[in-house]
Order: C-alpha cells, then structure tokens, then sequence
C-alpha cells in the first residue's frame, strides 16, 4: 500500500511539475515584446521625373 501510494504521490507531482514547467515557458515567451516589422537596408528610389530622362 505504501508503494502504490508513493507511486501516486511522484506521478501527481511530476504532472504538477510539468503543468508549472509549460506555463513559466508560455509566460516567458509572451514576456518577450515583439520586434518592428521595419527593414534593416532601405534602398531610396528616384523620383518619377528623374526616372523618365
């Protein structure tokens, strides 16, 4: 009796353990801000009357 109690007692908190783990990694993954969708190299273009002659 005492293993089988003892046995429900690891698999009960190896779950908890589990749930506790994904929820802190969910947390840190949405703690993170997110990046601007803004290019890096912005090459100018002429404009319309330059690129006619």
């Amino acid at each position: 009796m005492h293993r089988l109690f003892a046995a429900t007692l690891t698999v009960v908190a190896a779950a908890a353990l589990a749930v506790g783990a994904a929820l802190g990694i969910v947390a840190l993954l949405n703690a993170t801000p997110d990046q601007p969708n803004r290019p890096l190299v912005h090459y100018e273009t002429p404009e319309r009357d330059q690129q006619e002659q």
